[in-house]
């Protein structure tokens, strides 16, 4: 027991900081963009929202990567984990290759389907454009820090991310006041280009992981399919997810583009609100990984619960000194005062929001890296498309409460499925699929 609490903690801190780091240069770059207009910063919100629907398709083997290859070096069989490795290079070519050709070739139907504004829509068109080429690097970097992470290396993926924020903050500083949202663009690609480079020497140096050309673009089938086991359903739950938020932001583009900028505003300091029960729960994971493949399932549902109990206390603390602070940070972005009030007033519900969507984070991660991946899909799917989207488009358009509605909405959404994943997780309905990944491994390791 004691010597995986340490492993959580040691795993877990690093990845806050990258989420950190992840967060900031996104509030720097809305800053930037702010600073141009509203419109500006709505665009820019409104493109980066419809990238990381994108990216979804990355999910497919994202998600199942860090549980299968942390599964495979519990139970002590390094072949499999570097096999599996191997296998997400050339899976990431592909996916990352052709969610940054539907960026490219989409980009205006796809931002006219989130009903952008019309004062936002031809600025955030070309931006998307311009972040396409990025998606492709950004497959390629997680899936190599996702690698190093199961392999407990977090410390080594967050020098990476310094490097490369660092680089993209400074050039997005310079770029983005002479070019516009482009140079935010030009500043990812470089970054990712860099980051790229510095993961394939720690591969070689820390992990003595070699890749070959063939690597980047073979699909092997046996190494991807268990991947794809884990993958498939996680990318469904995020899919169901995009689409159902995507549906609240298109109901918070119907109402203008100031409510658009006032909704993207609060977001943005509502990441930092999630950012430790986001790291707790991948950490979680990967700890959680290595004691199935290890068969310490007792020791697992101990780890879950304390890690739950954490994440919970640190969620609230979190909400309620983001909510007092809010009326001054949301000065950063605009001085526009109507705006400022209504994004108040969205940061105060985060404080009913943030300890539903803990749960999420923790559990669901924990159920992932047990093997038991379909549950989480099968049962979130109906309350993100009912409560979540069908909630927004209720509360927030036909009973004009707004903004406000949608964001009830979030909290109702993230309470029910949370609870659920805690039910499931509580009443040890993973352990029959527990068992099973650990017999199955401890199968190919005897061969």
């Amino acid at each position: 027991m004691s010597s995986s609490s340490p492993r959580l903690f040691s795993l877990a801190w690093p990845l806050f900081l990258e989420l950190c780091l992840n967060i900031a240069v996104g509030l720097v770059g809305t800053m930037l963009a702010a600073r141009v207009s509203d419109a500006a910063g709505a665009a820019f919100a409104l493109a980066n929202q419809v990238a990381a629907t994108l990216f979804i398709l990355f999910r497919i083997i994202g998600a199942g990567i860090s549980v299968v290859i942390t599964q495979a070096l519990g139970s002590g069989s390094r072949q499999v984990a570097d096999a599996t490795a191997r296998a997400a290079l050339g899976a990431s070519s592909w996916l990352g290759g052709s969610t940054a050709l539907m960026a490219l070739v989409f980009a205006g139907p796809l931002l006219q389907l989130m009903n952008a504004p019309p004062s936002v829509l031809p600025l955030a068109q070309p931006f998307l454009m311009a972040l396409a080429p990025a998606m492709m690097f950004d497959a390629w970097n997680a899936s190599m820090a996702s690698v190093m992470r199961a392999h407990l290396r977090s410390r080594d993926t967050l020098v990476v991310l310094i490097v490369m924020q660092v680089v993209q903050l400074t050039l997005s500083v310079v770029l983005m006041p002479r070019v516009g949202l482009s140079g935010f663009a030009v500043a990812l690609l470089i970054s990712r280009a860099l980051g790229l480079q510095l993961h394939r020497w720690l591969w070689r140096e820390r992990l003595s992981l070699r890749s070959s050309w063939p690597d980047w673009w073979r699909l092997p089938r046996k190494e991807l399919a268990a991947v794809l086991h884990i993958g498939l359903p996680g990318a469904a739950e995020n899919i169901a997810y995009r689409l159902a938020y995507m549906v609240s932001i298109a109901v918070a583009g119907r109402l203008g583009a100031s409510a658009l900028a006032a909704h993207s505003y609060a977001s943005q300091l509502m990441y930092f609100v999630l950012l430790p029960g986001l790291a707790t729960g991948f950490a979680a994971e990967i700890v959680v990984g290595h004691l199935i493949g290890a068969g310490q399932l007792h020791e697992a549902h101990r780890l879950v619960r304390r890690a739950l109990a954490r994440g919970l206390a640190i969620s609230v603390a979190v909400a309620g000194v983001m909510a007092l602070a809010s009326p001054w940070l949301l000065h950063l972005f605009t001085q526009d005062t109507s705006i400022v009030q209504t994004a108040v007033v969205l940061m105060a519900l985060t404080i009913i929001l943030e300890p539903g969507r803990t749960f999420n984070l923790v559990v669901i991660n924990a159920l992932r890296a047990a093997g038991d991946a379909r549950y989480p899909v099968m049962v979130g799917a109906g309350s993100m498309l009912v409560v979540l989207a069908g909630g927004s488009w209720l509360l927030g358009e036909v009973m004009g409460l707004g903004l406000v509605g949608i964001w009830i909405a979030y909290a109702a959404d993230e309470w029910i499925r949370g609870l659920l994943m805690w039910r499931r997780w509580a009443r040890l309905g993973w352990v029959p699929k527990a068992r099973a990944v650990h017999r199955r491994l401890q199968r190919s390791h005897a061969h």
